[in-house]
């Protein structure tokens, strides 16, 4: 693979070669979903496709794993190292897909000979896609283990979905630092994407997802004598139309943010004043500052109403993921290997940032990296539905692209360099 024209092709023909492979892994994949850190079949799934490569294989966590492949012939399953010790390098880099799936039921005519077996889990977010893909990946670079310089770390991480964050508990075991990572990537489906399309951004790509959950306490009685209660229900409308002011009246008109109301639950009857009512929701945005400005005034807000009522309030604030920031050197290694492997028409310039979180972030706040979007939206696999849709599917020739463009990254020999 000296020239740019034998790497396009060598990786093409690979690509194409483990795509049955990555499709039946999807399926097998989706029609058995595990929830957030409960994937114990499908970490020993993953490990028993990829231990008969001579990967060699990290368990920091209870689910999930970790696995390495090295210079040449190191880890390669046949016994030899075949590398010259003195090509070896402190080039390491980090490629990881998420495994874990959702609580939810799926439906979807297109999905319909591999959907879930399992009630109450389904992979209505990619997340058996993202797998497929590292593994064919895996594949890939086994091919090509007498072209790899330095070390490559794959990881198959849990509980993306939940927090804390498998990406988070997995930093803080230090093992992608023992290991010396010096950059990292990740991919994630999209369905605002054709297959064959990747999209890229610096900088911000998705927010901070806080989450929080209040109680709004009053006294309960007859809904025809208001006037001998505390009524939570005119709590509530007050605190949920305030709360939409927080945004626009006390944060920067140019700084993202987002404040929504979720869930709402009170009440049991139509003439019956309860004691309390209950809401959930979530805080989106890309500076630990803005949330804690938007925490403050909700905090402010609920006392002021609950005080003004006669009544009282509970308020449970809960940090998520920081937002992802992309290097942008990262991204554009990501960019090289799109034109230079899919061609100039495959790259999408993401415009703006997203409000959606990641637990990549984690990673990003440890190693220089990017987190880009997989094209597999379309018609024909009725694949445009939106994440988290009891319908949401892939369009599989995505992994086309997908495999194409990891491996090539991976393979990029300023990737995983370091400053």
């Amino acid at each position: 693979m000296t020239t740019a024209a034998n790497r396009k092709q060598t990786l093409a023909q690979l690509a194409h070669k483990h795509y049955d492979y990555m499709v039946d892994v999807r399926r097998h994949l989706h029609r058995n979903p595990e929830v957030s850190y409960h994937e114990f079949d499908t970490t020993e799934f993953i490990i028993g496709e990829l231990e008969p490569l001579g990967f060699r294989i990290e368990r920091p966590l209870e689910t999930g794993c970790v696995a390495i492949i090295e210079n040449g012939g190191r880890n390669n399953g046949d016994g030899n190292n075949s590398a010259d010790p003195a090509e070896n390098s402190t080039r390491v880099v980090a490629l990881r897909a998420d495994i874990d799936a959702l609580a939810m039921e799926e439906r979807g005519q297109a999905k319909q000979s591999f959907l879930s077996e399992r009630e109450g889990a389904a992979h209505c977010c990619g997340h058996d896609a993202h797998t497929a893909n590292l593994l064919g990946t895996a594949r890939i670079l086994h091919d090509l283990r007498d072209h790899i310089h330095g070390k490559i770390v794959l990881i198959f991480q849990p509980g993306e979905e939940k927090l804390p964050g498998g990406g988070r508990l997995l930093c803080e075991t230090g093992l992608l630092q023992k290991e010396g990572v010096r950059e990292i990537f990740g991919l994630h489906t999209s369905p605002l994407y054709a297959p064959g399309q990747v999209a890229v951004k610096n900088g911000p790509l998705m927010a901070r997802p806080d989450e929080f959950e209040i109680q709004l306490i009053g006294k309960g009685g007859h809904a025809a004598s208001p006037h001998e209660t505390i009524d939570p229900m005119m709590m509530l409308a007050q605190v949920i139309t305030q709360f939409q002011t927080i945004v626009s009246r006390s944060m920067d008109p140019v700084e993202p943010a987002v404040v929504t109301i979720g869930k709402v639950r009170g009440g049991t009857a139509h003439n019956v004043i309860p004691d309390l009512v209950e809401l959930t929701g979530t805080v989106r945005t890309f500076q630990r500052e803005h949330a804690e400005l938007i925490r403050t005034r909700m905090e402010q807000i609920l006392k002021g109403i609950a005080e003004g009522s006669g009544g009282h309030y509970t308020f449970q604030y809960t940090e998520g993921y920081p937002a992802v920031i992309n290097t942008p050197a990262s991204s554009d290694r990501v960019r090289r290997a799109v034109r230079e492997l899919l061609g100039e028409e495959a790259l999408v310039e993401i415009p703006k940032a997203k409000m959606a979180g990641e637990d990549f972030s984690f990673y990003l706040q440890e190693f220089p990296g990017t987190f880009f979007y997989l094209g597999t939206g379309s018609d024909e696999a009725d694949s445009r539905w939106s994440w988290h849709h009891p319908n949401y599917n892939v369009d599989e020739r995505a992994f086309l692209t997908g495999a194409t463009v990891m491996a090539g990254v991976a393979l990029d020999p300023e990737a995983g360099v370091g400053s």
